[in-house]
């Protein structure tokens, strides 16, 4: 059962690291810095797969650029890209997916839980991401925040509107290891404050 497991959340592991390569190649080219869909799916692959097997998928898709594969946004890749601009972007999924495992699954499942599980993914991606272009380009810290975080916004406040529905249609789909034990935990704590009280 647990190799079953395994077997079913590698799939989707895999599933979703080309959804972040795809979400790549829909770039919108603005400054340094394009706007793509990448960011959507690695916070989604976090919510909905767990801390560890988040980090998993954004691993499997940073190793596949790294090697050169055409994943990361309009169709680049190679390891030059992480000395880059948008080098501390993509180091930053590694965090952000890990965050928005980590409060998806402690909290109660909610949609104002998700929203904040993914807000905390944006900030950790803004917070490696402004700096290291702030480094890379030389540029003022005013002008890295204009032109790294302040266009991209709206587009992460509709990214972060658009995840709720889709989550709340795939979560159930997938029933990962972490899940299945909570599910047996309201059980087992009514239980334990019976024998308390």
């Amino acid at each position: 059962m647990q190799s079953r497991d395994s077997l079913r959340m590698m799939v989707m592991a895999s599933l979703f690291a080309a959804l972040i390569a795809a979400g790549a190649f829909l770039a919108i080219p603005v400054g340094p810095v394009p706007i793509y869909l990448a960011n959507f799916f690695v916070m989604l692959a976090g919510l909905v797969l767990g801390p560890r097997w988040g980090l998993a998928t954004v691993g499997a898709y940073l190793l596949a650029g790294t090697l050169g594969l055409p994943v990361f946004a309009g169709g680049t890749g190679g390891i030059g890209r992480f000395f880059g601009p948008t080098g501390g972007y993509l180091l930053a999924y590694l965090p952000a997916v890990f965050l928005a495992g980590v409060i998806s699954k402690r909290a109660k499942p909610s949609p104002a839980w998700d929203v904040i599980a993914m807000l905390v993914a944006a900030a950790a991606i803004y917070g490696m991401g402004v700096p290291w272009l702030k480094t890379i380009t030389g540029m003022t810290w005013g002008k890295s925040l204009a032109v790294g975080m302040v266009p991209f916004l709206i587009g992460d406040g509709i990214k972060i509107a658009a995840a709720i529905p889709v989550v709340r249609l795939v979560r159930p789909l997938v029933h990962t290891p972490d899940e299945a034990r909570m599910a047996m935990a309201p059980q087992s704590n009514v239980n334990v404050s019976h024998e308390h009280h």
